[in-house]
């Protein structure tokens, strides 16, 4: 028995750009039971000077016919093997032309067209494209499209692509067809495809410059009565990157299509998302207020990817964290804006250091911009995602955001309608605010969680205090010897209960870490002062530092930084789980009792209340041995009634 072939490992430096490139693609989708004929003209350009074959993307394709322009083809002239279509003589431009049958129904893969029940609909992420029919399948080739869906009409009644609707017409036997046409350029990946029997909820946008857009949610009938929150986050997700961002809608209509059996959760193709139900459906009556917050972060975020990841797009699957990490972001903010900032924040650090930090520790750790891969599914990854989101965040920190938004415009501007890299994303950041961002783009190449340690040292005679930091990022597979890294630490003072003027006014500073170890100095004190370090989480770093059980107390009581409060009563609700008796001492009582009566936001509140979850307890345990799940579940129930039994009054006080 013959092994098959080992898998092929791609690499980042071996890309090359593509021999060919098609600016327009034409395709006509025939959909009936049992087989979909799919007829595709692309119209086609020779890059650079040579004779190399075009060898173009087609997997699991029945081939019914090709053409050059308009002539068929011999079948020497061309060979499909092994997924790839290869003719062999071709001129500098033609179009290429190609008949395939597919069988949806049989698409048990759920990539390229599948039946999911009664309904048609696409996933062409990553490379899911070459199983509809053939194509250059790779992000760096942006083509027009134009698409003409034919299927029974009593079956299909709603037939939805890319772009904006150009005709539909009725057709003698009992079918009809639908034209789309998409005007921006967009990579194979983005086109969809729905076709089913679907019900429509819609609205209208208007943008800042005053273009009506008709806003459409289609939904199974039963599913009707819960879009109107999904509706408004997308309205309101329009708004904010107009505001923020300068980003204007630039089509005629956004659809959304909500399907119960979608895999990926959901999908951003061009003006066409494609969303899991759980997604979109909310209802008071069955969504929790984390519910109806996780719809609007998704539809906000797929929404975002409509410049970035859309009209900007990414050269390879390397550079996937452009899109992903910065829509991220991106998504990250507006629902700080929407809600609550402090308490985003929080959950967002939380979910890093349950997750993405246990990756960046594993096997599998990874840099943001991975080097290699064998298969690009693969690397959908947190470390991607919300590590390649908190690459964005400190570049916002670093720049400020007068210039770091001014780098965002500079990067869409020049880009728009292109395929680029992370490089060309830093390079608009560093040219719009004029900073030197040479070392902090090893965040981009180095994987695991780096380690800032700050060492104080405080000279009551003098009232000097010295802060010595040093960083380290641990070996990982493959990267054993790292350089250091630029990492923004965001720091403030605090004295007698008050945050000290730091210079010029400043409450807070970001300190800029660049070397292994550096040393700074504040004087002027009377008393050693608490330190407030890595405020708002600015850098996805571990930090240590000792701190007395007093500068907790202090940090959860008098600090203005939700994430730094929350940060100090986690460690001591960690001390009380971990302690003999369970208990909670009288200091970290009083000092919770002081928020709730403090003027902080009730989710704040809430937070700062919260002990630690039992899977967070579990990798501290971990760390340190043997995990026993039952008494780290009892240990932490008995914090958790001695915690409602002292502040039992302040609590009912809330409420009533």
């Amino acid at each position: 028995m013959m092994r098959d072939a080992a898998p092929k490992t791609i690499h980042r430096q071996d890309y090359q750009e593509p021999d060919f490139h098609i600016s327009h693609v034409d395709l006509a989708f025939e959909i009936s039971d049992g087989k979909t004929r799919v007829t595709s003209s692309l119209r086609i350009d020779r890059r650079g000077q040579h004779n190399r074959p075009l060898v173009l993307d087609g997997e699991q394709l029945e081939l019914d016919a090709i053409t050059i322009d308009g002539n068929d083809l011999d079948s020497e002239a061309y060979a499909y093997s092994s997924g790839k279509l290869t003719v062999k003589e071709v001129p500098n431009s033609f179009v290429f032309g190609a008949v395939v049958t597919i069988q949806p129904e049989q698409n048990t893969s759920l990539e390229g067209l599948y039946r999911s029940r009664t309904m048609y609909c696409t996933q062409c992420e990553a490379e899911g494209y070459r199983k509809i029919t053939f194509g250059l399948d790779r992000p760096d080739v942006l083509s027009i499209y134009t698409v003409r869906l034919v299927a029974d009409k009593a079956t299909c009644p709603v037939l939805l692509s890319n772009g904006n609707e150009v005709s539909r017409a009725d057709l003698d036997d009992g079918r009809h067809q639908v034209v789309w046409h998409d005007p921006h350029p967009k990579p194979s990946y983005l086109f969809a495809l729905v076709a089913g029997d679907l019900e429509l909820v819609s609205d209208s946008f208007t943008t800042r410059s005053g273009k009506h857009v008709d806003l459409r949610i289609w939904v199974e009938a039963k599913d009707t009565e819960y879009c109107d929150h999904a509706m408004a986050s997308l309205k309101a997700s329009m708004r904010w990157d107009e505001q923020r961002y300068n980003l204007e809608y630039d089509l005629d209509l956004f659809n959304i299509v909500a399907v119960d059996d979608f895999n990926m959760g959901a999908m951003e193709n061009k003006s066409l998302n494609i969303f899991n139900t759980s997604c979109v459906l909310a209802h008071p009556d069955i969504t929790t207020d984390m519910g109806y917050q996780r719809v609007e972060s998704v539809v906000a975020h797929e929404y975002f990817h409509n410049y970035s990841g859309n009209r900007v797009t990414c050269r390879d699957w390397f550079q996937l964290s452009l899109k992903e990490g910065f829509t991220v972001f991106r998504d990250a903010e507006f629902s700080a804006d929407m809600n609550s900032r402090g308490v985003k924040r929080i959950e967002d650090v939380a979910f890093l250091r349950t997750h993405q930090f246990a990756e960046d520790s594993g096997p599998m750790a990874h840099p943001v911009r991975p080097d290699s891969f064998i298969e690009i599914s693969n690397f959908y990854t947190m470390t991607v995602y919300e590590k390649g989101a908190e690459v964005v965040r400190m570049l916002n920190t670093l720049l400020g955001d007068d210039a770091f938004y001014a780098g965002a415009e500079l990067y869409f501007n020049r880009f728009d309608g292109m395929a680029v890299t992370c490089d060309d994303f830093v390079d608009a950041m560093q040219e719009a605010s004029g900073k030197d961002l040479t070392q902090f783009r090893r965040w981009y190449e180095q994987a695991g969680t780096p380690v800032v340690t700050v060492e104080k040292a405080f000279d009551k005679a003098t009232g000097k205090l010295e802060l010595t930091f040093l960083q380290a990022n641990p070996p990982t597979p493959g990267q054993d010897d790292k350089p250091p890294l630029h990492i923004p630490l965001r720091l403030a003072l605090i004295d007698a209960g008050h945050h000290c003027d730091l210079g010029n006014g400043e409450r807070s500073r970001v300190i800029e870490l660049t070397q292994s170890r550096q040393t700074m100095s504040f004087g002027g004190f009377d008393n050693e002062p608490v330190v407030s370090a890595l405020r708002g989480f600015s850098a996805p770093v571990r930090l240590n530092m000792e701190q007395s059980r007093a500068d907790l107390i202090t940090l959860i009581a008098s600090d203005d930084d939700p994430f730094v409060s929350w940060d100090a009563s986690q460690r001591l609700a960690y001390a009380a789980i971990d302690s003999a008796s369970h208990s909670l001492e009288s200091d970290y009582i009083a000092a919770l009792e002081q928020v709730l009566a403090s003027d902080r936001e009730d989710a704040m509140k809430a937070q700062l209340l919260s002990l630690p979850t039992e899977a967070s307890l579990a990798d501290r345990a971990a760390q340190a041995g043997l995990v026993n799940v039952h008494a780290i579940h009892a240990a932490k129930s008995t914090v958790s009634a001695g915690l409602g039994s002292a502040l039992e009054t302040s609590l009912e006080a809330i409420v009533n």
